[in-house]
């Protein structure tokens, strides 16, 4: 296929599953581009990676329970979704009254979740391709997926632009946020649940194994140009959206999965973008 045929494909919208595609990575984008901005400015990315990697519990589960005891209505996505938001609760809660440390916790929830999806897998006879949740494939979007898509990034996005000031501030500085008034704890949570919710839209993306590169990259490079978290957001939002469209571009004219591509672009993007100040310095 040439460039010529992909643009003729999407302009037409005669093949569904692509026009799907384009949209769910518009609609993801946005999510994506402001979590991602927190977690890069909050250093939250072991959680991020280790709730990425525990919905593989979620999905291996689930699939164990649809396929060998007939629980028909479990599919991989409410597994993914539920194992995501406990997690996130789960971290939550150590972050808070736990005493044991943190990095502990946050690696012990990591390999927990794909020791349990590998083994539930494992024990799935029938299955025996977990390559799509793993690195996930966007071309597999469904109508029924992509109005999920676009729900939960409505409320992750209303969420943000509802409670910035002070998810801005527990994110910056704690102890100033309490002399504020503002609930640390609560705010904490709220954090953690939205990361959870977006590490969810970005299984179909990219994959659970994947999900904290798009998670960081973006809002990685956008950090180079701009010190505010709102323009950081933004420029985020921007960057994931225009690569997200040229990995699937890439990936559909190489014949290559969408996700991994996707992420090799933004590496790439972020590796010269480094580079590039070094040799041309600029202030942000």
């Amino acid at each position: 296929m040439n460039m010529h045929e992909f643009f003729s494909i999407l302009l037409s919208g005669d093949v569904p599953f692509v026009k799907y595609a384009l949209i769910a990575s518009l609609l993801s984008s946005f999510p994506l581009g402001m979590i991602g901005s927190f977690v890069v400015v909050k250093n939250m990315g072991s959680i991020a990676g280790a709730i990425s990697h525990s919905v593989i519990g979620g999905i291996g589960l689930a699939l164990y329970l649809q396929i060998v005891l007939k629980w028909k209505w479990v599919t991989p996505q409410i597994g993914a979704l539920v194992f995501a938001v406990l997690s996130g609760l789960l971290l939550s809660w150590f972050s808070i009254k736990g005493k044991q440390r943190f990095d502990t916790v946050i690696n012990t929830i990591w390999v927990i979740g794909m020791s349990l999806g590998l083994v539930f897998l494992s024990l799935t006879p029938t299955y025996t391709d977990p390559m799509s949740y793993l690195f996930g494939n966007i071309l597999l979007i469904s109508q029924q997926d992509l109005v999920l898509v676009g729900i939960l990034s409505f409320v992750v996005v209303f969420v943000v632009i509802v409670f910035y000031p002070q998810l801005k501030a527990v994110s910056f500085d704690e102890e100033f946020s309490k002399i504020r008034g503002i609930s640390v704890s609560l705010f904490s949570v709220v954090l953690l649940l939205l990361v959870s919710i977006t590490v969810f839209l970005m299984l179909q993306v990219v994959g659970a194994l994947m999900v904290i590169a798009l998670l960081t990259l973006p809002p990685a490079v956008a950090s180079i140009f701009h010190r505010r978290l709102s323009s950081i957001m933004i420029t985020s939002t921007l960057i994931t959206i225009l690569f997200s469209f040229i990995g699937l571009m890439v990936s559909f004219l190489a014949n290559l999965p969408t996700g991994p591509v996707t992420v090799l672009v933004l590496g790439s993007a972020y590796l010269g973008v480094v580079l590039l100040k070094r040799i041309i310095p600029f202030s942000n």
